[in-house]
């Protein structure tokens, strides 16, 4: 990911505005993915901030860890949306929008005056993409909703437990899911906006409905065909941790080639030869006792001289790390997945890099996370008020 100017036009969204209204992670985290891109991203904050804000150390010069990580290459302007003045300057700002993010709960946009329908009457060519936990109708929509409760109905829990309680993905995936499900929302519907004439359209991105498609599909193998089918046997357990002398391995040998690559590796001809686990559906049919036989056999090797044998020949395992770890593996620092920049606000900080890497129009850090309010004058006059008008609002505190 490059470094460039703040006001560079860089990248295939250079050009698009996006005004974000969202907080915590399934909007922010959407929004960043387009600023990334090259869109001029505003984050519109209330007087109290994003609540990312304040979730804890460590902080430095203005932020926090956990804010930053979500919030590079967009502007900060914070307004009293509960107030008519700052109202009227959000659907202000919204007149020239590309792309608006919310993740309110349904109608809270709408009591606010920055709907849909109220925005896109102004700017009929506005996507506008709503992050919320159901969908904007249906038994649950006014309900709060958190990650947990969506990776809690999702049906992976059961699984992700085993033969145990059952257990959480120990990250708020389902709502960075939502959020990458939302930035790719807002690109279709830009794409179609240029193809249908300039309309716009309001995008509904229910977390349960993203989540669903990230973590059900293998899942649903057996779901697939209705009526549901009597499944003889039991399913290969294929996710496998691998404990070693020293450590954990990961990984699954799936091919004929793959299967004789570790028995190469572990110098284990008997394994190749066993008519049990010739060929794939023999290792299937037989799985738990390849692993047993498998288990034990890693358990004297340490992970370093396992994985070097295990490359030598082709074998798709790899080592489990922790964070320090991944950060400094040889490929990972090649593609800079994990880079450091000078904030001049706030010295060295790192960053995870965008995931997509673009030939032609690459994605850029040009603009560290902002701090509260940083600017908002700078966003007013941009949008054709005064310095008396800003001046007055910041005494009525309809601005920060």
């Amino acid at each position: 990911m490059q470094i460039a100017n703040p006001d560079a036009q860089i990248g295939p969204c250079a050009g698009f505005t996006v005004i974000d209204f969202s907080t915590m992670v399934s909007g922010p985290l959407a929004g960043q993915n387009l600023g990334d891109l090259g869109a001029d991203v505003i984050k519109v904050e209330t007087l109290m901030g994003d609540t990312a804000r304040w979730l804890g150390p460590p902080e430095r010069a203005g932020l926090n860890g956990f804010f930053t990580q979500l919030n590079r290459n967009k502007r900060a302007i914070s307004i009293d949306l509960k107030q008519p003045a700052g109202q009227e300057i959000a659907r202000q700002l919204a007149a020239s929008a590309d792309v608006v993010l919310e993740n309110f709960r349904p109608g809270v946009a709408d009591r606010l005056g920055i709907g849909y329908q109220q925005l896109s009457a102004a700017n009929p060519g506005l996507v506008y993409v709503s992050v919320s936990g159901f969908g904007p109708d249906g038994p649950y929509a006014d309900q709060p909703v958190y990650d947990l409760m969506i990776q809690g109905m999702s049906g992976l829990m059961p699984i992700q437990g085993g033969d145990g309680e059952p257990q959480m993905l120990k990250s708020v995936i389902a709502d960075k899911n939502a959020a990458i499900t939302a930035a790719s929302a807002a690109l279709a519907a830009l794409l179609a906006r240029e193809r249908n004439g300039g309309q716009g359209q309001h995008v509904q991105v229910p977390m349960i409905n993203a989540y669903a498609q990230l973590a059900m599909p293998d899942n649903m193998t057996v779901e697939s065909f209705r009526p549901k089918p009597e499944v003889e046997g039991t399913i290969p357990d294929m996710y496998r941790v691998w404990q070693c002398a020293d450590g954990h391995m990961v990984g699954m040998m799936i091919l004929d080639k793959q299967y004789q690559g570790l028995c190469k590796a572990l110098a284990r001809d008997d394994l190749a030869n066993d008519e049990r686990f010739a060929g794939m559906a023999g290792r299937m049919e037989n799985n738990h006792a390849l692993n047993e036989i498998l288990a034990e056999e890693f358990l004297h090797w340490p992970v370093a001289d396992l994985l070097a044998k295990c490359r030598e020949h082709e074998v798709p395992l790899a080592p489990v790390y922790d964070v320090e770890q991944f950060m400094n593996d040889p490929q990972v620092q090649h593609n800079r997945t994990v880079f450091d920049a000078e904030d001049p606000l706030g010295g060295t900080t790192r960053y995870i890099s965008h995931p997509s890497v673009y030939e032609n129009t690459p994605a850029t850090l040009r603009r560290h996370p902002p701090r509260y309010g940083q600017h908002t004058a700078e966003i007013l006059q941009q949008a054709g008020y005064s310095e008396e008008q800003i001046s007055a609002w910041r005494e009525a505190q309809v601005i920060a």
